[in-house]
């Protein structure tokens, strides 16, 4: 949707304002974000640079508003955690920010829960959400998605594979441990396990649902594939868990889409977003934040909306 003459003339000025400055906010919400600066990439963060083309699209209320609010359950890693300084950091941030120096808007990142982040948006609080979330038909029926990446879930055990778990079916009768409101759950309980069904433990943050799996709580933790690989590879100087590696199942169980939320009513603005998004991936700096963050295999090969139905 282009925008009208008032909202070129605003945007514009956005645009020179975010040139002009290199100095970097901490994120945050409101007035704060604001007198902090724009939050823009530093030190070896991925850099972009404004497409005035790009900040046109942008709808008058975030123009008038001078940025775009992003809900993002922090920590998530390697998709959102804080570095030593407490800046954001992981592919939702380090996209996030490359998103609005494209389009010429400042990013206000705003830590939110991940069950909340849709009544978030509801509520007016945020505009977008870059919190990994996977594109589902349930979902679209209130959020659009722009696409960023594809892959399965994966299941991480114990160190050693106490309960000698090897396939996804070998989950029936077993406790799982999921972060409260993902995907992992529904597919968990909806698996054909007859009358031995799996036991789905959903806690609060996907750092509860790992503590519970090495608590004993759980028999095995299930979670995004670069999530799930991140953490075995990160815990205990990775001698705490162990990927099952399904022989059917190579790349992830389920392989779906995550990407960009917005409300089904914010069509400007998802068009912003997917043209930026596709700036990003025909420049390469899309793949450079993928690849400093260690998920490079689950790029998407352009800015698509919606994919998730056609699973």
């Amino acid at each position: 949707m282009i925008a009208r003459t008032t909202t070129l003339l605003g945007a514009a000025a956005v645009a020179a304002a975010l040139v002009l400055t290199g100095c970097s906010g901490s994120g945050g919400a409101g007035a704060a974000a604001a007198a902090a600066g724009p939050d823009l990439p530093i030190g070896d963060e991925v850099s972009t640079t404004v497409d005035p083309a790009l900040t046109a699209l942008l709808p008058d209320d975030i123009v008038e508003k001078g940025r775009i609010d992003v809900a993002v359950d922090i920590p998530f890693p390697p998709m959102a955690m804080y570095d030593d300084t407490n800046r954001e950091v992981g592919f939702d941030p380090e996209l996030g920010r490359l998103l609005g120096q494209k389009l010429g808007i400042d990013v206000s990142l705003n830590k939110q829960a991940f069950d909340s982040v849709i009544p978030s948006l509801q509520a007016g609080n945020n505009d977008i959400i870059m919190s990994g979330m996977n594109d589902t038909p349930e979902r679209q029926e209130t959020l659009d998605f722009v696409d960023y990446t594809h892959g399965g879930f994966a299941i991480l055990v114990a160190a050693g594979n106490p309960k000698g778990i090897t396939t996804q079916a070998d989950l029936c009768g077993t406790t799982v441990s999921v972060q409260k409101a993902t995907v992992q759950g529904e597919l968990l309980r909806a698996m054909d396990c007859g009358s031995d069904p799996v036991t789905v433990t959903e806690l609060p943050s996907d750092l509860d649902a790992q503590t519970a799996l090495r608590a004993g709580k759980s028999d095995a933790y299930v979670s995004d594939a670069v999530v799930a690989e991140y953490v075995a590879a990160t815990t205990a100087d990775g001698e705490a868990f162990d990927v099952v590696r399904d022989p059917e199942n190579p790349a992830g169980f389920n392989p779906v889409y995550s990407g960009i939320g917005l409300l089904k009513d914010d069509a400007g603005l998802t068009e912003a977003i997917r043209q930026a998004l596709q700036a990003l991936i025909d420049e390469g700096t899309y793949q450079q934040v993928l690849d400093r963050n260690n998920i490079g295999a689950y790029a998407v090969a352009s800015a698509e909306v919606n994919q998730g139905a056609a699973q």
